[in-house]
């Protein structure tokens, strides 16, 4: 068993593989695996998957098409390390990120990292420093987290894989924001969570990539994707036998979310969209304990009356 393993779904990213692989190779710390798949590339992605290939670390698992939820899950299946971690293709990680996390584990089910957006041409857009704490119940770090701008990306995190697969956590396969239909789940049930703040994850922001997109049918199946995440979670974080301050500060949290994505609809879905809001009665979840929260909430019950 090796200490990490890195799961890169690769699909038609050959301009930015080399990046995304060197980062890896480049690491100060080296007890890792690296597990490629490929979830049906029809570019030059393969070619370049099996020149790294050549250094043993490297594992690739070659599959039809099936999207980056099940690229992700059969990467976590064939994956061997104590701790996984997700690796988007297009992106590339600072190459003390290993080093980093191993100095800071104890017994966390889950440590977080930091990130930095950069351009195509690597550079830097903006960087997110978050508050640091160690070990901390979720009870307490919730409301530190709540607050970071990348709470539900999957490669902010590094995770414990024993805690990973004993509760069966798998990404809905088929939809966009599948980080958004597990990773609050995951948090939920951690025993205990760390934060450092070191910029470990870079983060490419392309024009034609799923989330930076001017095709109104994709932003469209975004929200409505958003939808199918949320009643997900909504079941399962309302059977979970938590804090309840702690449940209700992530039901709140996914409320936002689907509530938001309002503003990206035209007046037609904007409509079907939020009738199924208020189906959902999601407004009743919005906290409003604090002055930010109350504004929040005032502006999103302007957005549901509109």
């Amino acid at each position: 068993m090796c200490k990490f393993s890195i799961i890169v779904p690769i699909y038609n990213t050959s301009k930015y593989l080399n990046k995304c692989f060197d980062s890896i190779i480049n690491q100060t710390f080296d007890d890792y695996e690296v597990i490629c798949v490929n979830d049906g590339s029809t570019d030059n992605s393969i070619n370049i998957i099996n020149k790294y290939c050549k250094n043993k670390k490297f594992k690739c698992i070659t599959t039809k098409n099936n999207g980056l939820s099940e690229a992700r899950n059969i990467g976590v299946d064939n994956s061997s390390g104590e701790y996984i971690l997700f690796l988007d293709s297009d992106d590339y990680i600072d190459n003390k990120l290993l080093e980093n996390i191993n100095n800071n584990l104890s017994d966390e089910d889950v440590i977080r990292f930091q990130v930095r957006e950069v351009d195509d041409n690597y550079n830097c857009i903006k960087e997110y420093h978050e508050k640091e704490f160690k070990h901390k119940k979720i009870d307490e770090a919730i409301n530190i987290i709540i607050n970071y701008h990348f709470i539900e990306n999957a490669w902010c995190y590094a995770y414990k894989k024993k805690f990973y697969v004993d509760n069966k956590f798998k990404f809905i396969k088929g939809i966009y924001h599948e980080d958004f239909a597990l990773i609050p789940l995951i948090l939920c049930k951690c025993r205990f969570i760390s934060s450092i703040d070191y910029i470990g994850y870079n983060y490419t922001q392309r024009n034609n990539s799923i989330m930076n997109t001017n095709n109104y049918d994709k932003t469209k199946k975004k929200a409505y994707d958003f939808l199918i995440g949320y009643d997900y979670l909504y079941k399962e974080i309302n059977n979970l036998k938590i804090d309840i301050k702690v449940k209700k500060i992530i039901l709140s949290y996914i409320s936002n979310c689907i509530i938001l994505k309002l503003r990206d609809l035209n007046k037609d879905d904007f409509k079907d969209y939020k009738n199924k809001l208020l189906d959902r009665k999601v407004y009743d979840n919005i906290l409003d304990d604090t002055i930010k929260r109350k504004i929040k909430k005032i502006f999103i019950k302007y957005l549901l009356n509109r």
